[in-house]
């Protein structure tokens, strides 16, 4: 098995100004924070930063290396909306792209079948079908005739993520009772990075 293993500053240098990079994780939990602070180390820009946002989402708008954020949600658990997201999203320092939880995953799902989008009955008789301008209504072609929301696939450059383990290999073990979609996360991207807390051998994950 090939040796995958790099430095997070090695992680960084392989990112570019206007990427779109995933960041895992749920809120404030599970978040891969030392990818994090190593880009707002770097002179990164223009990034498009696709989360269920926490403090990676508020950190990066505060930096200004985030140029858009598409996002579930973006909150601090106890404080439910991240006070720097929620500056820049008011003063219009970013581009806000919102999507309610459900229809996150589903975008997830559909770059990870490489598909354009998804049907969902999520989001119909919403406000996020006037404030949106991606989302679009598709009708069934079968006899139901039935009208959906196309959820658009949430393509990326990149995945970040953080497991409790992994291998040298880059197999990574989540052990948590948390919401977990950050296989979603790395399926939609060309290209994932893992951190973990403990780097162990491939057979001590049976």
């Amino acid at each position: 098995m090939p040796d995958k293993r790099m430095t997070i500053d090695e992680v960084v240098s392989e990112l570019s100004d206007g990427m779109t990079i995933g960041i895992g994780g749920w809120g404030s939990r599970r978040k891969p924070m030392a990818f994090v602070r190593a880009i707002l180390r770097s002179s990164l820009k223009d990034l498009t930063i696709v989360s269920y946002g926490g403090p990676d989402v508020g950190l990066l708008c505060k930096s200004g290396q985030a140029r858009k954020v598409v996002y579930g949600f973006v909150s601090l658990d106890s404080i439910p909306l991240e006070p720097h997201f929620r500056v820049a999203r008011q003063t219009g320092a970013i581009e806000a792209e919102e999507y309610d939880e459900g229809m996150f995953v589903l975008g997830l799902r559909a770059a990870a079948q490489r598909l354009s989008f998804l049907p969902t009955r999520v989001g119909l008789g919403t406000d996020l079908l006037e404030s949106n301008p991606r989302l679009r209504l598709v009708t069934s072609p079968y006899d139901d005739a039935e009208q959906y929301v196309a959820m658009p696939a949430l393509h990326l450059d990149v995945a970040l993520v953080h497991m409790n383990r992994a291998d040298q290999g880059g197999n990574a073990q989540y052990l948590g009772p948390d919401p977990f979609y950050d296989d979603h996360f790395c399926l939609a991207a060309d290209r994932r990075f893992v951190s973990c807390e403990r780097l162990v051998d491939t057979g001590d994950f049976l």
